[in-house]
């Protein structure tokens, strides 16, 4: 036998050490190491059920507790020694904590295996992972909320297709972002149940001929319920999958966001302004001011589209019950968790100092004949069919266009040379107050259901 020395957690089956290309080609420890935290939790909790269970005596309970919160302690002070031989960081911890206990570290991985070790390291570093996420996703909220009331009155162009349609509030507009957010919301929330099911004691795949107690375990662990079947406990990603395709969604709603606020700060809309901080220069164009910020999450949302077309990739062609492609299960699904954080905690912070330029606002609103559907309807009000009103009020609109005025510029003459049931009183209906006014209804842009609409977001807020 080869006198080198092979990976002690499974080097006895072997007759030469892994070839040095292969080890860190097949090591995870680079990457997996940000597990260390949830690791030491787990494996703590371990300890104690195995103690409960009888397999360990207190004192050695109580050795191995102490010894991976010194770990812990090496790890966060930056004097751990992680090495690329002991592949991940499980074996990284359990080696050291081997070292300095002994025999009694080596007990630690009585009735587990690393498939169960690692997919409740997992979920646990996922689940904390939501929690942060839904922080920063209730703060961008009640940043829109803030902005949303203040700007209730301020009206804006509404648009399909890029072009023209109505007139809205401003307010009216920062709730619908509101919206997609609380979907995004209740997603990552029902997401999380999923992911707060506990795998281990699943072992590699059998489950284990040791007295267990899974029920301990998950209680010291804070898990809401125990896996089912220990194939699939130490094989399923869906969770990951899950979130990661939650995560999707919530970066494409801040896409959308972020390609609004684009259009709105550049020079052909001009319809907000964004803080200095928020931006950046040219290095050739002395007048450019990007908006790097919105840009960038715009970007940056194909990074997480990727780590859900990765993590399905990854799944799909592997028999039960793990298998070493699951390694690759980690970096796709850090990045779509961090980029989402962030890019959250960037909105977060730059929601509540936009500034919109109201008076371009209001004058893009007027221009584009955005209160022809008032005009539709104020004559369905005098009894005509809506068909027969929405072909009158085309040719008003092509006259419009024709004489460059706009229907509220039009004399009421020129008005009545489209129908004869045209009054005086059209005017209250042309005007962009009384078009916005008059979209008194839940989840209308009258200024005062937005009111409303910010009262019952913020009560949504408080009962999370």
């Amino acid at each position: 036998m080869s006198s080198e020395k092979t990976n002690q957690s499974w080097g006895g089956r072997f007759s030469e050490p892994v070839d040095a290309f292969v080890a860190r080609f097949t090591a995870s420890v680079d990457f997996d190491k940000r597990l260390y935290r949830h690791d030491i939790l787990g494996s703590q909790a371990h300890a104690r059920m195995l103690t409960q269970a009888g397999v360990l005596s207190e004192a050695e309970r109580d050795a191995i507790v102490a010894g991976l919160d010194e770990i812990r302690g090496e790890i966060e002070a930056g004097t751990f020694e992680w090495r690329v031989d002991l592949e991940d960081v499980h074996m990284n911890i359990e080696a050291r904590l081997t070292e300095r206990l002994g025999v009694v570290g080596k007990k630690l991985h009585t009735g587990r295996s690393r498939n169960d070790q690692v997919a409740t390291d997992i979920r646990l570093w996922l689940r904390d992972e939501i929690d942060a996420i839904l922080v920063e996703l209730n703060r961008l909220q009640a940043g829109l909320l803030q902005l949303a009331e203040t700007e209730a009155d301020t009206i804006m162009p509404g648009f399909t297709h890029l072009q023209t349609a109505q007139p809205v509030t401003f307010g009216h507009h920062l709730l619908a972002w509101f919206e997609m957010l609380s979907r995004d919301h209740e997603r990552l929330v029902d997401c999380r149940k999923r992911v707060n099911r506990m795998p281990l004691g699943s072992a590699a795949l059998a489950g284990t001929t040791y007295p267990i107690q899974r029920q301990v375990t998950c209680e010291l662990l804070g898990f809401e319920a125990i896996g089912g079947n220990s194939l699939d406990g130490v094989s399923d990603r869906d969770f990951a999958i899950e979130f990661c395709a939650a995560a999707s969604l919530a970066m494409m709603h801040l896409s959308r966001c972020s390609e609004e606020l684009v259009l709105w700060t550049s020079a052909q809309f001009q319809f907000i302004d964004l803080p200095d901080r928020f931006c950046t220069g040219s290095s050739i164009m002395p007048q450019k001011k990007n908006p790097d910020v919105p840009e960038l999450v715009r970007g940056k949302t194909g990074r997480v589209f990727g780590a859900l077309t990765g993590l399905l990739t990854l799944m799909k062609g592997q028999p039960l019950a793990y298998n070493k492609d699951n390694q690759e299960d980690k970096e796709p699904l850090f990045d779509a968790a961090d980029t989402l954080r962030d890019s959250l905690r960037a909105f977060a912070d730059m929601v509540p100092a936009i500034k919109p330029r109201r008076e371009i606002m209001r004058e893009a609103a007027r221009r584009g004949f955005s209160t022809a559907t008032d005009l539709a309807d104020y004559l369905v009000r005098k009894g005509l069919p809506f068909r027969d009103c929405h072909e009158i009020v085309g040719h008003a609109v092509k006259y419009g266009v024709d004489s460059g005025k706009d229907l509220a510029e039009m004399s009421l003459d020129e008005l009545r040379r489209f129908s004869d049931q045209i009054e005086q009183d059209v005017f209250a209906v042309l005007t962009l107050e009384g078009s916005v006014n008059a979209r008194d209804h839940i989840g209308g842009t009258a200024p005062a259901q937005v009111r409303a609409a910010v009262q019952r977001g913020r009560t949504l807020l408080a009962q999370r």
